[in-house]
């Protein structure tokens, strides 16, 4: 396809995002090109808008930004097979070579020579982006687009939840944001026998129970955590500690909580190392720790797709902002506010 298109991202160092008019991207062997029908904001686009000090080491402008988003394939390039044009597909952001040994043992989501769709490559913010077909998952032509665009951020949650079963289990999710809110519909459609939300903000508390949280805490009083965790699981504390803040002080409330026996899942990041009691939080507690770096490819996706369609599983209700792409800012300004009353942020070109 030849032509011109709308695209936003980082054409200079500093903070902001810039509206551009680039040429389409041409596809090569073994890759697709999908026209973005919806996208979303994550918290890494909102470090690179801001350009703080993990993106100024990162991020090499010109680049357009993005990694989350859906739309239907208008171009197979060759040696493509499995895609047609017309297919309804959302994109795995992480990008793998195939070749390491990480890769052939699989685990493509975390390859030694990882790209990511966004970060390393051109993204998404824009009327077209070209993606290697293996990244692509094809939807049921009849998914909402709103679905479609949050498969990848919901994915993380699924991964983070589901590593292993949740059914019958008492859960602690630390931290409210628009994953940890999926983790809730997760951990509810997969049948938790009690989940505990945890934050700082009470209009995130509030999206949570009104999600499926049995009962939420603030985390500012990590005792009281805690303390009620231990009183509703008869003194055993949390099955599985799903951490998704990445604040020092909610790891450590996780680790306290966590019973003997159970399963950290670490998804948050820590802007800084973080000091915890290795011995007691894990080794005498026998605890697993689990990090969670993306989704698996494609196992995450197959479990995915099977809770969607069954209808238990409907992320639409994390999505509380709707903007045009060329509205950007205003959608970024949205995204960055502290009122605790934004969920998933979804852009429409």
């Amino acid at each position: 396809m030849k032509g011109t298109m709308k695209a936003i991202g980082k054409w200079k160092a500093g903070p902001g995002a810039q509206v551009v008019e680039v040429p389409i991207p041409q596809v090569g062997n073994g890759e697709i090109l999908v026209k973005v029908k919806g996208a979303s904001i994550c918290g890494t686009d909102v470090h690179i808008y801001e350009w703080d000090e993990w993106a100024q080491g990162r991020i090499k402008p010109p680049l357009v930004t993005g990694h989350e988003c859906c739309g239907p394939v208008v171009e197979v390039g060759p040696g493509v097979t499995g895609f047609a044009e017309g297919d309804l597909v959302s994109l795995e952001s992480h990008i793998p070579c195939g070749l390491c040994a990480v890769c052939r043992t699989g685990l493509q989501h975390i390859c030694t020579n990882l790209k990511i769709l966004g970060v390393d490559t051109a993204g998404v913010y824009a009327d077209y982006v070209k993606i290697p077909a293996i990244c692509a998952w094809k939807n049921d032509p009849a998914m909402p687009i709103e679905i479609a665009t949050v498969m990848e951020p919901m994915g993380n949650a699924v991964y983070a939840s589901l590593c292993e079963p949740v059914s019958g289990a008492a859960v602690l999710i630390t931290g409210c944001g628009p994953v940890g809110l999926f983790a809730t519909i997760v951990c509810r459609a997969a049948g938790a026998g009690r989940i505990f939300a945890v934050d700082i903000n009470p209009n995130r508390l509030e999206m949570a129970k009104s999600l499926g949280a049995h009962e939420t805490l603030n985390a500012k009083d990590g005792d009281a955590v805690v303390k009620r965790v231990l009183e509703m699981t008869g003194g055993d504390g949390a099955d599985v500690v799903l951490e998704m803040s990445g604040a020092p002080s909610a790891i450590r409330t996780g680790f306290r909580a966590l019973r003997k026996g159970g399963r950290f899942t670490a998804f948050g990041l820590p802007s800084k190392p973080v000091e915890i009691d290795f011995n007691n939080d894990i080794i005498f507690k026998g605890a697993r720790v689990i990090g969670i770096n993306g989704r698996e490819m494609f196992q995450t996706w197959y479990k995915m797709a099977g809770l969607v369609r069954s209808g238990t599983l409907d992320p639409r209700p994390v999505i509380t902002h709707k903007f045009p792409l060329v509205e950007f800012d205003k959608a970024m300004e949205t995204m960055r506010s502290k009122d605790g009353k934004v969920g998933k942020v979804m852009l429409i070109p």
